[in-house]
């Protein structure tokens, strides 16, 4: 498929496909033409990238993982090295902070749109039982 379509297909724009080729995260072949050319499985390549980008990780750590990741056609790569897992091992740990970090957030927030409409604040244990 032509540059356009997998663009189409991902919601993700060409300047970021070509980008990421640049980086060695996605690979196409060349039409007689010229023009990119990808596989079928560059789909779900892209939607894979896409979700380590939104994880918070860079093109470089990126690179080190996609090969060890299991893609729609085939099994997983054994090329994981033991440093790599504890890369990635600290790079969940810091996710697990971030969300913790947000479930405080919200419950500070809820204590002040309670407080702003005029109610006390609720035991979480008594909200916990309602739910």
């Amino acid at each position: 498929m032509r540059i356009g379509e997998l663009a189409a297909r991902t919601g993700v724009s060409e300047r970021s496909l070509r980008y990421y080729e640049k980086q060695g995260l996605l690979v196409s072949d060349r039409t007689p033409g010229g023009h990119r050319d990808y596989a079928e499985r560059a789909v779900d390549r892209v939607i894979r990238i896409q979700e380590l980008y939104a994880a918070g990780l860079h093109s470089t750590k990126i690179a080190q993982i996609l090969p060890c990741m299991r893609d729609a056609d085939g099994g997983p790569n054994v090329r994981a090295t033991p440093m790599l897992v504890a890369e990635l091992k600290t790079e969940r740990d810091r996710i697990d902070r971030l969300i913790a970090d947000l479930i405080r957030s919200r419950e500070v927030l809820d204590e002040v749109i309670d407080t702003a409409a005029g109610r006390t604040a609720e035991p979480m244990a008594a909200a916990a039982e309602r739910a």
